[in-house]
């Protein structure tokens, strides 16, 4: 699958497998997983854990009351014992490294590199503005039943109502206590079907806004409206809106959204935690906000389970491919030197594989013109900026143009030589380029992309035999998001009698209906099924006439 390098020497203890930005339950558990598979990892943890205010933590099988800062000190510790660095510090940023894998810079200026990400930073409660409710946090001021209502059983309990979820603590906190007040206070207005439920379970309602909490020797006894009755409680229920801890992902150009329950930001991912970049994956309550203490855990888990397995599928294309180029190296002293004049039989006598364009491309200092593909700027012109799959991206034209335009861009190419290349141009543009584009090397016939993660998939004139092109249109579609453009480009049957390419390989050539019919259109709209003619020079100077065939839909489901 992904084959990364870095692209500059580095000493060993600043190059890791996977680097975990937090060190809270999500992060450790999944660095444990990670040490116990061989892995080297770093954690770095900046010290700002969720449940700071929380003297103990609950309903983490055998370790049900533990101090939160003792748990992670013995995760810290486990850690440790496998070979894994824990560094109390912040990550800064990430950005793509050039071949592959990340740079990570901490707080101080100290960078590393890294082949994966695991982002484990949690959230920050924003709590209601209400005089009293930050300073009893942790205490008597809570926000899940299932963390501290045994605690506060048969008590007392005012439910500050400030957000969509009001009515279903209400609903819940009966489960501890007969004694349950819902305090609207800014909370949206109440249904009748709401206050019917609430009056069924025993739930008093009282309308009016809460001005403070009364504090009676260091005890919470009541909160005050404004109209200045008070209404007595032993412990009070709220429900923050959670902000995402996302500066890190932010550097990577992924965005947050809103969580589906309306209770504030979070940063979506699939079931393992893999987010829309490709070698970053996310755990805890930075994905999760309702998950516990004993669900980050789980989480970190599952996402350096997936890790791992990422990473030895990355490991096992290098070696195939090292294999490949040892094999095919030639006897003499000299290097075999693979031009379009061997594909002159077709593809049946040559392995167009990794050790084949590398060495096309070392025989010369630019195989390609430097230009971006004309039918790329010209649809892509038309597009709102935003993720893109540049597929098969050689020295880079295609990537570069599009990150000049404001995209993001994951450029795949099986070749590393072309992929220095493109980076190497991509600074010499300029540092806003560099860290919009994420260059990938991987076998596109292994490599499989995220899926509905990009914007636009673009594929130009890439190099596959006929049997193989249904099975990567199909790949490349899945991995358009919802809205998203495919673009896909070829050679049209009607050049095999000009001259370019010279000669011609029937195998590369198809029609933008060979594409559309690879595809299942029930969730596409196609907007471009054509041979498009187009000026060129031929390998003698001469002008002539070719046809791209251009097929474009957009994802509707």
């Amino acid at each position: 699958m992904l084959t990364r390098t870095t692209a500059e020497p580095l000493a060993a203890s600043e190059r890791y497998d996977v680097v975990v930005v937090g060190g809270g339950a999500a992060g450790l558990s999944g660095a444990l997983l990670l040490g116990r598979s061989r892995r080297s990892v770093l954690v770095v943890d900046a010290g700002e854990p969720r449940n700071a205010a929380a003297a103990h933590a609950h309903g983490f099988l055998t370790r049900d009351g533990m101090a939160p800062g003792e748990l992670l000190e013995l995760g810290r510790a486990e850690v440790r014992g496998y070979g894994g660095e824990v560094l109390a510090g912040r990550v800064m940023s990430a950005v793509p490294a050039p071949g592959g894998g990340f740079t990570v810079e901490l707080a101080g200026g100290r960078t590393v590199q890294s082949r994966r990400l695991l982002v484990t930073t949690g959230l920050v409660d924003e709590l209601p503005a209400v005089p009293g409710v930050r300073e009893r946090w942790g205490r008597d001021v809570l926000h899940c039943p299932y963390c501290h209502g045994w605690e506060v059983r048969d008590q007392a309990i005012g439910i500050l109502g400030s957000g969509p979820l009001a009515v279903h603590q209400a609903l819940m906190l009966g489960q501890w206590t007969s004694d349950v007040t819902l305090l609207v206070h800014t909370a949206p207005q109440l249904t009748e079907a709401q206050r019917e439920q609430l009056s069924a379970r025993g739930v008093s309602v009282v309308d009016g806004e809460v001005t403070e909490l009364e504090i009676t020797g260091d005890q919470l006894t009541a909160v005050r409206l404004t109209s200045g009755t008070t209404v007595p409680c032993q412990a009070v229920m709220v429900s923050p809106r959670v902000v995402a801890r996302a500066g890190v992902l932010e550097s990577l150009g992924l965005a947050t959204s809103e969580h589906p329950m309306g209770i504030g930001s979070h940063v979506a991912a699939d079931p393992t935690g893999l987010t829309a970049v490709p070698g970053v994956w996310v755990a805890g309550n930075i994905t999760d906000p309702n998950a516990p203490i004993i669900g980050a855990a789980a989480a970190g888990s599952r996402a350096a389970m997936a890790i791992n397995a990422d990473l030895i599928a990355e490991d096992v294309q290098q070696a195939v491919n090292t294999g490949r180029s040892r094999s095919s190296a030639p006897s003499t002293g000299e290097h075999a030197h693979h031009g379009h004049d061997h594909l002159r039989d077709g593809l049946a006598d040559l392995v167009m594989d990794e050790a084949y364009w590398d060495e096309r491309y070392q025989s010369s200092s630019a195989l390609w013109s430097g230009n971006p593909n004309p039918q790329l700027v010209t649809e892509a012109a038309e597009l709102a900026p935003g993720t893109a799959l540049d597929v098969g991206c050689g020295e880079g034209a295609d990537a570069i143009w599009l990150a000049e335009h404001g995209w993001r861009v994951t450029a795949v190419d099986i070749s590393i030589v072309a992929l220095e290349r493109g980076a190497a141009h991509a600074r010499d543009v300029g540092p806003d380029v560099v860290q919009r584009i994420t260059w990938v090397h991987a076998d596109l016939t292994d490599w499989l992309p995220a899926p509905a993660a990009y914007d636009l998939v673009s594929a130009h004139f890439v190099h596959a035999p006929k049997n193989q092109h249904e099975f990567l249109h199909r790949r490349l579609a899945a991995s358009v998001a919802p809205g998203g453009t495919l673009l896909i480009v070829g050679h049209h049957p009607s050049d095999l009698q000009t001259t370019v390419p010279r000669p011609p390989v029937p195998e590369l050539y198809f029609t933008a209906s060979d594409v559309a019919a690879s595809l299942d259109t029930t969730d596409w709209v196609v907007v471009v099924d054509a041979a498009r003619a187009r000026q060129t020079l031929d390998p003698d100077g001469r002008a002539t006439t070719i046809h791209d065939a251009v097929f474009i839909a957009q994802r509707t489901g």
